[in-house]
């Protein structure tokens, strides 16, 4: 479920959902970094589904959670920060229940 989540805001990012360029365009970080972002949640997602990349992609996820988290709050405002705070939340979880023993 939660690669399916990231599969779709990674698609989104990818082809110019106008929600998604306008916030990549208020983080002011350039609409290349919306690309990067989208390629990173789609990877993360393919990690997901793979038992022993599972681990790797959620890590990758987690930060660009907690970067996504962290350009909520300082420039695109606290009530958008729900969804990043709950994906970083899954991401987090996935990683530590899969880490190795």
């Amino acid at each position: 479920m939660a690669a399916l989540a990231f599969l779709a805001a990674g698609g989104a990012k990818l082809t110019g959902s106008p929600m998604m360029v306008s916030e990549f365009q208020a983080v002011g970080l350039g609409q290349w970094f919306r690309y990067l972002t989208g390629i990173l949640e789609i990877g993360g997602a393919i990690a997901l589904v793979l038992p022993r990349a599972a681990y790797y992609g959620a890590v990758l996820l987690v930060t660009v959670m907690t970067g996504a988290l962290a350009a909520h709050l300082i420039r695109l405002g606290l009530t958008t920060a729900a969804p990043a705070f709950i994906l970083l939340v899954i991401s987090g979880t996935i990683a530590y229940v899969r880490r190795a023993r």
